[in-house]
């Protein structure tokens, strides 16, 4: 009612006038008319936007794929040494030592599971002088792999003192004193020294 007719007539050319596009490239010196966002805004955005592009199922298909990937790799190294990709218990100078040890001499209990059928065998046979031979090859065996792992056992803690004085050599006896037990070709990772060889 009061207001001046100034206002009136502006007010409707402004709202008619058309919105210019301009198709010429911004300066870049020019302000870009938002304030740049701070980097922990900026860091959150990121995040939900990678959080968000993946649906639960895609996620746990990838870490089923990544989890297939180094089960494979560390089946190829325990084949071929590979220090970079073996499992937790086989990685280290240490423990690879310790496989090298066992792995250039001859230890009884690798045999224990050939001698263990043939002393069965011996045991089934209804005649008392081969039950009692079995027996008594049952004793010796064990007696011997006894005798055996403590003389490596104690051998080998002396190798890893003076080689590794500095270094953490837990467990590193029992692991070689298991990998003993198994026949040679059976053992992984695969043995990279032969028989004979030194350490």
């Amino acid at each position: 009612m009061f207001r001046s007719r100034a206002k009136d007539e502006k007010t409707p050319a402004a709202d008619k006038a058309p919105v210019s596009v301009s198709k010429q490239p911004r300066d870049p010196q020019a302000p870009k008319g938002r304030p740049t966002p701070k980097r922990s805004e900026a860091r959150s955005q990121r995040r939900s936007v990678a959080n968000t592009s993946m649906t639960r199922k895609d996620a746990a298909k990838r870490q089923r794929e990544e989890r297939r990937v180094q089960l494979e790799r560390q089946r190829q190294a325990l084949a071929s040494g590979d220090e970079r990709y073996l499992p937790a218990r086989d990685k280290g100078p240490v423990r690879r030592f310790a496989r090298d040890f066992v792995d250039s001499r001859f230890n009884i209990a690798e045999f224990f599971l050939p001698m263990a059928v043939v002393i069965l065998v011996l045991s089934m046979i209804q005649v008392p002088a081969l039950q009692n031979i079995a027996l008594l090859l049952w004793l010796v065996v064990i007696a011997l792999i006894v005798l055996d792992s403590a003389v490596s056992g104690f051998r080998l803690k002396k190798r890893l003192n003076e080689r590794f004085p500095d270094q953490g050599k837990r467990g590193a006896v029992a692991y070689a004193l298991m990998r003993s037990l198994q026949m040679r070709r059976l053992r992984l990772p695969k043995p990279q020294v032969k028989r004979g060889e030194r350490p």
